[in-house]
């Protein structure tokens, strides 16, 4: 499983991902996107917006903190 985490550190929707992954002991990859430019160009390109936290699980984008949807990609109950 690939989980990866497209952020800026003043986005509150990213710190919920983000605790909610590591509450649910689910690995994944944060990637700062205010920072780190290839990581910003990769974002748009796979989500085709400039929004975040934009995540990408096993090739699936979920934009935003869509908690219900990431429980369904991740088989999270």
């Amino acid at each position: 499983m690939t989980v990866k985490v497209y952020s800026t550190p003043t986005c509150p929707w990213c710190h919920k991902a983000k605790e909610f992954l590591t509450a649910h002991k689910v690995k994944f990859t944060d990637f700062d996107v205010s920072k780190d430019r290839e990581a910003a160009q990769e974002m748009v390109k796979f989500s085709g917006q400039m929004g975040v936290p934009a995540l990408n699980i096993n090739g699936k984008l979920v934009v935003g903190f869509d908690e219900g949807r990431i429980k369904d990609l991740l088989k999270i109950d």
